[in-house]
């Protein structure tokens, strides 16, 4: 992998990667010529225990642009720059100009709930200079090369004495908000472990410390010999739906052996699971017939300085679709309750999927 850093006119940092040398001479564009100065902070939340962070800058970000005016796609006129740089890379990843976590966060409200800075940072990881294309559409090199990028910038994030942890995701689709339909994803890198990575975090330690294996290596281990729900499965990698699944066709990716983060990938496992990602993405868009809507969240281990053996890398995508003319949003019981009602099985969506044919680009 070759990697060139950058500084966007604003300030902000820009890094180029590639399979192949990047050639000297890319000119850093940004749309903005003055740095945002953001400066979002933390209310603690006292009834569910929990930070809540606030960025109200966010509302002046771009909004679903025409595509003449993609600031995600390389820049083509100098007078009219991009985000995007033009010149020979595969994907950039640069500092989002309207983050939610801040590196350089002071001074908060006094309010009657505790506050704190919100120290963390976000990035912007764009997939492809082809506006038109997708991730699962990507070649099966584009994807391996995007799981050594994550890698990448977890070992960078790591070494920033706020971040506890660091979580790389994709928003795909209108349907949940995408504001920006360029293939693209972000990273946040947290000052604490958030909830939910904690919650499951807790799960798996507890399971390590009774049995002295992994939770989810056990449980895909089990999901392999039941078959019933499995979608993609090879000797170092597997893709199925949980047996759990609180969404219809939610689907997890993961290494079959222990890994407990990007920067613990072997080739063979980087290979496997760029596999595994593009089938699963690939029989979505053919089962729907159009482009699928998701949320796509990658779990690590903590950058705390801690060990964590306990803890699998890997992926959970949340499809919004409930059947094929309506879509699943939560409703009160998941959010008043917080305990998630399914009325498909996952058996039934897993076999929907089971029965798509996709060919990757190896197998064409």
């Amino acid at each position: 992998m070759h990697s060139q850093e950058l500084i966007k006119p604003d300030g902000r940092q820009l890094t180029l990667y590639s399979s192949r040398p990047i050639p000297d001479g890319i000119v850093a564009t940004s749309p903005f010529a003055e740095p945002q100065h953001a400066n979002p902070h933390l209310r603690w939340h006292p009834l569910r225990g929990e930070w809540v962070t606030y960025a109200a800058f966010r509302q002046n970000r771009t909004y679903q642009p025409p595509p003449q005016y993609n600031p995600l796609a390389p820049t083509r006129d100098p007078e009219h720059p991009t985000e995007m740089p033009a010149g020979d890379y595969e994907i950039a990843v640069f500092d989002n100009r309207f983050p939610s976590l801040a590196l350089d966060a002071h001074e908060p409200p006094t309010l009657t709930v505790p506050t704190a800075p919100a120290n963390g940072k976000c990035e912007v990881v764009v997939f492809t200079q082809d506006p038109q294309s997708a991730l699962g559409r990507l070649p099966l090199a584009r994807i391996e090369l995007l799981l050594e990028v994550w890698g990448d910038r977890t070992q960078r994030l790591k070494g920033q004495h706020h971040i506890q942890y660091v979580l790389p995701f994709e928003n795909r689709g209108a349907e949940v908000g995408v504001t920006l339909h360029h293939p693209h994803g972000q990273i946040y890198a947290y000052p604490f472990i958030p909830p939910v990575p904690a919650r499951q975090l807790a799960q798996e330690r507890e399971y390590y410390l009774q049995h002295g294996t992994s939770l989810l290596c056990d449980m895909a281990r089990d999901e392999a010999a039941d078959e019933k729900r499995v979608v993609y499965r090879d000797d170092e990698a597997i893709a199925f739906v949980p047996a759990c699944a609180r969404y219809p066709y939610e689907v997890w990716v993961m290494p079959t052996a222990p890994c407990k983060d990007f920067a613990a990938l072997s080739p063979a496992q980087r290979t496997s699971l760029a596999r595994a990602l593009k089938t699963v993405l690939l029989k979505f868009d053919t089962l729907w017939e159009r482009p699928f809507p998701y949320l796509m969240t990658w779990y690590q281990a903590p950058t705390d300085g801690a060990d964590h053996p306990e803890t699998q890398l890997h992926c959970q995508f949340y499809p919004p679709y409930r059947t094929r003319d309506r879509l699943k949003y939560l409703a009160g019981t998941e959010i008043g309750a917080g305990m998630f009602a399914m009325d498909v099985l996952p058996e039934t969506t897993a076999y929907e999927l089971q029965q798509v044919e996709v060919r990757l680009e190896a197998e064409a």
